[in-house]
């Protein structure tokens, strides 16, 4: 008797093992797509947060290069050797409407010594042996002056490793240039001015780029950087912000126009994350707009992504001074919206259509998308809107205008804007959601119940907190972009109402940071994608052009034994994708099989995104520990056998013929 029981028990159990062993089915309806996924779909959102554009990407070495910030010396020391005399002298212009006053008098004697003028950098300067920099500076010289410029490269150790002459020759202010070739590779030099000779000089816009920038530009960008971008072929790049769109208060809001035109006479203003955090104090924090919108338009065109320019409505940030302007004179702010769609698309017979061309452009940029405020909310933004939305609809009709629905993705505040905006049918609502991992996670239906008739959706701003939000102690580690990738399956799956989606915030420098989390990392000479950076990256490389249902027992795969998915037909390439996340920490077999006419490939690809350490994270001496792995899948008819490893994201392609 007891040996019966004992088999039937054993029965039971190898049964029960069996049943929870069994593969999930997971069924792809690939003949009836559901919604067409827009080109803009994924794209980047950038700011000049975290030494993003001046000390990141914009590839100028030198700050404070004229001498316009609040301390006109800051980033420059004097050094003297023997006994050499010198002064320096900071003289203003004080002409009306000056944007760049400020310029250096020097008087030298160098017989007996040297004297010179050194820079620090941002954070130093990342200089690479064999590579060629070009130095220019904008001079002024008197009659009897004989000085001369010796232009040194130097090391931590005080070694020379890139030098250059050049001589000032004009009496009126002139720009010179001269290139050196670094001997060795250095992650903080800085760069030495030295006075040869005797007598007065004055001197402005002291620069200093590598030649190697993006497509090799002068006032270029840095191109690993770029490449970064480039490589996750984005559909839209919004800019120039953020926060720094609306500024702490009007006076250093936003401007577009002071950032387009000679470089030397864009309008430097400070940056609004110079003072923000008191646990990241960046008192040098500067924007001299050297990259400005001019540069923003040429970057998205160059990495094929749509521009989408964010520009103030009259309003401050919220959180800082409130300050806006009264509604009797917000017509100058419409205006400079009415103004940047002409520099965009305007002909060259319009005054800012031939401003574009004049700076290198003649064609067209296409604008088609412009954003209304950044994180506005309340009624003085549903005051101040429908003015904006009937200048340029009037006058610009194609024209699709991104709205606010301020800082959080729920609340009293979202649904207040939420509400109005809807009844005013406006194009586009901007959602932000910066939150823990969980909530990502139990959010991945968020879309499924929208209005399929209304507003179309921009997740504008997203990133999952390892800590809390603003919490200088939040990671990039796995966990978070895990949590990213399973939510994301919702936002492609409802492409219908989705239009658009960027993760945010973009750069971080290493040292110079004042929020996290951050996409790509950098320093001087190194950059990497973080987890979240290659989930991004694989949703958008692989975006495919419709949306097709991926069902387990007819129902959208959000959660189900810590499963999520969606699936995309890709016209352009004849193929079917479909991407897996497995939030559990245990491995999970699916067989996903495929409902088509058309024949199904006997081969595919796959790519697996993956940790078994939640808190893992890339790095400068590791950048690529959690990074896509690419191999083949073999498929028994219409069906794909996977293995999904725990904490992984998976993305599968295969022939649809």
């Amino acid at each position: 008797m007891k040996k019966c029981l004992f088999s039937v028990w054993a029965l039971i159990v190898t049964g029960t093992q069996l049943f929870a062993q069994s593969p999930t089915v997971l069924t792809v309806k690939a003949d009836k797509p559901t919604a067409t996924i827009q080109p803009t779909m994924w794209g980047i959102f950038f700011e000049d947060i975290n030494l993003g554009a001046d000390g990141g990407i914009y590839a100028e070495l030198v700050k404070n290069r004229s001498f316009e910030f609040n301390a006109p010396m800051m980033g420059w020391k004097e050094q003297k050797e023997g006994e050499a005399f010198g002064s320096t002298l900071v003289e203003n212009r004080l002409e009306k409407g000056a944007t760049n006053p400020r310029y250096i008098h020097v008087t030298a004697n160098s017989d007996k010594g040297k004297y010179g003028l050194i820079n620090e950098g941002f954070r130093g300067m990342g200089i690479k042996q064999g590579e060629t920099y070009d130095f220019s500076v904008w001079t002024r010289k008197t009659d009897a002056s004989s000085l001369t410029l010796h232009i040194e490269l130097i090391n931590t150790k005080g070694e020379v490793i890139g030098k250059a002459d050049l001589t000032p020759t004009d009496k009126d202010w002139k720009k010179q240039s001269v290139s050196l070739t670094a001997t060795a590779t250095e992650p903080k030099a800085k760069l030495a001015v030295w006075f040869v000779g005797t007598g007065n000089l004055d001197l402005d816009m002291i620069s200093l780029f590598p030649k190697n920038t993006w497509k090799q530009r002068p006032n270029g960008l840095r191109a690993d950087l770029v490449q970064l971008l480039a490589d996750m072929k984005p559909g839209f790049l919004r800019f120039p912000g953020g926060c720094i769109v609306e500024g702490r208060e009007l006076s250093t809001r936003y401007q577009w126009k002071k950032t387009v035109g000679e470089v030397q006479s864009r309008e430097m203003v400070i940056n609004r994350w110079n003072t923000e955090f008191k646990h990241r104090p960046t008192p040098d924090y500067f924007q001299t707009f050297g990259l400005g919108f001019y540069e923003y338009f040429l970057l998205a065109e160059d990495i094929g992504a749509e521009p989408l320019p964010i520009l103030n409505c009259g309003m401050a940030c919220q959180f800082n001074s409130a300050e806006v302007v009264p509604m009797s004179e917000i017509d100058p702010f419409i205006q400079d919206a009415l103004d940047l769609i002409e520099f965009a698309n305007g002909s060259t017979d319009t005054k800012w259509g031939k401003l574009r061309a004049d700076m290198g452009h003649p064609k067209p940029f296409n604008l088609k998308l412009l954003g209304v405020g950044n994180e506005q909310w309340g009624p003085q933004y549903l005051e101040r809107l429908p003015l904006f939305t009937k200048a340029i609809k009037e006058k610009y009709p194609t024209i699709k205008l991104v709205n606010s629905s301020g800082t959080d993705p729920n609340g009293e505040r979202f649904d207040y804007l939420n509400k109005n905006l809807r009844s005013m049918n406006v194009d586009i609502i901007d959602e932000h959601y910066y939150r823990a991992p969980d909530w990502f996670l139990q959010n991945a239906h968020r879309y499924d119940n929208y209005d399929r008739n209304g507003p179309k959706i921009f997740a504008g701003e997203y990133a999952a907190q390892s800590v809390a939000t603003v919490s200088p102690d939040n990671k990039n580690n796995w966990k978070c972009a895990l949590a990213e990738a399973a939510f994301m399956t919702g936002l492609e799956r409802n492409a219908d109402v989705v239009h658009m989606a960027s993760y945010a915030p973009l750069f971080a420098h290493a040292e110079g940071w004042q929020w996290t989390p951050d996409l790509i990392w950098f320093d001087n000479l190194r950059s990497y994608g973080t987890p979240n950076y290659y989930v991004q990256k694989l949703y958008s490389v692989h975006k495919g052009t419709q949306v097709v249902p991926l069902v387990q027992k007819n129902e959208a795969v959000a959660g189900q034994n810590d499963l999520y998915a969606s699936s995309v037909l890709d016209k352009n390439t004849q193929e079917l994708v479909v991407k897996i996340v497995n939030t559990s920490d245990k491995s999970q077999t699916t067989n996903v099989v495929i409902e088509s006419a058309k024949k199904v490939g006997k081969t595919g690809k796959l790519w697996i995104l993956k940790s078994e350490n939640l808190e893992s994270v890339n790095s400068f001496e590791d950048p690529t520990l959690v990074s896509p792995a690419e191999q083949s899948v073999t498929l028994k008819g219409k069906q794909i056998s996977l293995t999904l490893a725990p904490n992984s994201f998976s993305v599968v392609r295969v022939k649809l013929s």
